[in-house]
């Protein structure tokens, strides 16, 4: 009995070895697993910063700028009409807020104040070109750290303008150069004046460079309630009442507007710089929950 049981437990080992050998064979001779699903890849979308004009007003993108750098939010691609392009390029220079705030601080407004007699601007605008190449140890704007554009005006056609290779300097004097104020600029056999006239705001820009997602600001003052004392005062006025009616339909396309309130900030106070910063901030901050909602952070 005791071998009789011996040979059907052999047998039941050698009948589950065999069963494992087949199906071993069936596995190597049969068709291939299906391969496993791909898991699908979320592309991070490509954020495009669009720096709106305003003179001294501009030193609120600065702040912007901080509060988004904090977060993480740091702009693909960065594009400035006239005040928005002096920072913009500062930035695109590859200095941090930090950076371009100590910059601001130090900054004389009176090295930009290169008279002229002329009949075309109380400006000439060299000094505020000078300065940006020597900020950027004149690098053409296709060697900034990060792709940058500044957008001017042709006086002749009346077109807008993006540059994004040449003179940085050059075309960020074109971008700011405000009719009556700074002469326009001779650039490449065309006349260029101050970006504002014809994109605010550039968002427009942003997105034609590759932003998937644009970050505006606005830092446009309002034309009730500003005073209209003197020449410099009527030109600000003058472009401000036209910047605030050709920005409302290049604004729709922005994902996000961030609006510093600076009542107080007039476009050619250089004074109040430091207010202009923080509210820069301020502005930004608020809209943070917007910015990572929309973003899915």
């Amino acid at each position: 009995m005791l071998i009789s049981a011996l040979r059907k437990s052999c047998s039941s080992a050698l009948s589950i070895v065999f069963a494992l050998i087949l199906a071993g064979c069936s596995s190597l001779t049969g068709k291939p697993a299906a391969p496993p699903t791909p898991v699908a890849v979320v592309q991070k979308p490509k954020i495009g910063l669009a720096l709106g004009g305003g003179a001294a007003r501009g030193f609120a993108h600065i702040g912007v700028i901080k509060m988004l750098e904090s977060q993480g939010i740091v702009p693909d691609f960065i594009v400035g009409t006239s005040a928005g392009a002096v920072v913009g390029a500062l930035y695109a220079g590859g200095n941090d807020a930090y950076a371009i705030q100590k910059i601001a601080i130090q900054l004389d407004e009176k090295i930009f104040a290169d008279w002229t007699l002329g009949g075309r601007g109380l400006l000439k605008g060299e000094a505020l070109q000078d300065y940006v190449n020597q900020q950027l140890n004149k690098r053409p704007l296709e060697k900034l750290n990060k792709p940058f554009a500044a957008v001017a005006t042709d006086l002749n056609s009346g077109e807008r303008v993006v540059f994004r290779t040449g003179d940085t300097g050059t075309a960020v004097r074109a971008s700011a150069a405000v009719p009556g104020v700074f002469q326009p600029v001779q650039f490449r056999g065309h006349t260029y004046v101050d970006g504002g006239l014809t994109s605010p705001v550039p968002v427009q820009a942003a997105r034609e460079m590759g932003a998937d997602f644009v970050i505006a600001v606005d830092i446009s003052s309002q034309a009730n309630g500003q005073p209209i004392d003197s020449i410099s005062a009527i030109l600000w006025q003058t472009t401000t009442i036209m910047g605030g009616i050709i920005s409302k339909n290049e604004l729709r396309d922005a994902d996000i507007v961030i609006r510093p309130k600076l009542p107080y900030v007039k476009s050619w106070d250089f004074t109040a710089r430091h207010e202009a910063v923080l509210e820069g901030e301020r502005a930004a901050q608020a809209a943070l929950p917007a910015i990572r909602q929309k973003l899915g952070r």
